[in-house]
């Protein structure tokens, strides 16, 4: 993963990246790859480092060492959090964050416009492209028929999905999901499934999840995260048979 022809097929790649708090070292030595339009999930115990890896891509934490690169020329560690979302890498957390006092609608509206300023956006409209842009968008997050609703009305599920569809709305190129199916039921979890798999193809995807069927429909590929570093990578049913992961994260 150091060899540098890596690093010009890749959407993400980490090398080396290792990061201390307090004399807790939360990534040691990190190395990590995502392919363009490729779904990789992210699997470990609590305090593997996943939360704090989503952190460093954003700029959100600086490491102490190593190499953040997006695409093959863009140096993440030579750009503040505004800059890296703007460069087209959009982030998910657990919890979702929408404007509860707004509807549907006007969340994502409120999405597209992040960019531009206060007066300019007073009396915005959107142009044709965008309205079927934003109607593709509400197709895509399940909240067609729900496009007057108050956002805070809204089950926790479709709260997640207004979410992902308010990165959607600034077309990110790379979109860091931090257990997006934690707290919904299991139909709003196979709605969520269905929707992350339209997405497949169209961009790269790091899922964190610890939901394993979820994590079966959706990807391939599977990373398991332990103290910090790359335990195991390899197809679910690979990861799931590994010694070393049963021991530390899935239990006998």
């Amino acid at each position: 993963m150091s060899e540098v022809t890596d690093k010009f097929k890749t959407m993400l790649y980490l090398n080396g990246v290792s990061v201390s708090f307090d004399g807790f070292r939360a990534l040691n030595n990190l190395s990590i790859i995502v392919h363009p339009n490729e779904m990789l999930a992210i699997i470990g115990p609590n305090g593997a480092g996943k939360t704090t890896m989503m952190d460093i891509i954003t700029g959100k934490t600086r490491p102490d060492s190593g190499t953040v690169f997006f695409g093959s020329t863009i140096d993440l560690l030579r750009h503040k959090e505004a800059d890296i979302a703007q460069l087209g890498i959009g982030r998910k957390f657990q919890k979702p964050t929408v404007f509860e006092h707004l509807t549907v609608f006007e969340n994502l509206e409120l999405a597209l416009k992040t960019d531009k300023g206060v007066r300019r956006s007073m009396f915005f409209k959107l142009d044709s492209t965008q309205s079927d842009r934003l109607a593709e968008i509400l197709e895509t997050i399940h909240l067609s028929d729900s496009v007057s609703r108050m956002a805070g009305n809204l089950s926790h599920g479709q709260k997640q999905w207004l979410e992902i569809g308010m990165l959607l709305m600034q077309d990110p190129k790379l979109l860091l999901l931090d257990e997006p199916v934690a707290g919904m039921t299991d139909e709003e979890t196979a709605r969520t499934a269905e929707l992350f798999l339209t997405l497949k193809g169209k961009h790269s995807l790091m899922v964190v999840e610890h939901d394993m069927s979820f994590i079966r429909t959706i990807s391939e590929i599977v990373t398991v995260l332990c103290d910090g570093s790359v335990l195991a990578q390899g197809t679910l049913d690979e990861v799931q048979a590994d010694e070393r992961v049963i021991e530390v994260y899935l239990g006998r």
